[in-house]
């Protein structure tokens, strides 16, 4: 028999008020329910949590997920300490060209599917529903083409 490796939720990663504040912010601004907004907010931080470990290609959210990255990033000074705290250094956000091949089609699925992959061998679990391409949730590169930055080459 092959033990599971146990997974946890992204929201582990930082205080169940600053959690809060941030889902109550996507709640609010994105005019969403409150457990959409705690859903889509623990899977931006498994999100960076994947980002944080070192990787050889891009990662991004889907259009939903990275609603909450985008919150996060309003909080600059929380922001920059969890970077900090989780990968030793700060996770940009950044934005692809509006004429970016990557940023749809097969190049998005494979992204998509890329980074949802990425969260589950970081250990946190994938609210699978967030990363499916062609739903709601769809991955355009996100509304802004954005994507997290690679770390530096050792």
């Amino acid at each position: 028999m092959t033990a599971v490796a146990e997974r946890t939720v992204g929201s582990s990663l930082i205080t169940p008020a600053l959690f809060d504040r941030l889902a109550r912010r996507i709640a609010k601004d994105a005019n969403l329910p409150t457990e959409l907004a705690d859903r889509i907010m623990d899977q931006a931080l498994a999100f960076l949590g994947a980002c944080a470990r070192d990787h050889d290609e891009l990662l991004a959210p889907t259009e939903l997920v990275d609603i909450g990255w985008h919150t996060f990033v309003l909080y600059t000074h929380d922001y920059a300490e969890f970077c900090r705290q989780i990968a030793g250094r700060f996770i940009h956000h950044t934005p692809t060209d509006e004429n970016d091949p990557t940023a749809s089609g097969a190049a998005a699925r494979a992204t998509v599917a890329r980074t949802a992959t990425a969260i589950e061998a970081a250990g946190f679990i994938v609210d699978r529903e967030l990363w499916q391409f062609g739903s709601v949730a769809a991955c355009t590169g996100c509304h802004n083409g954005c994507h997290d930055d690679r770390p530096p080459a050792h």
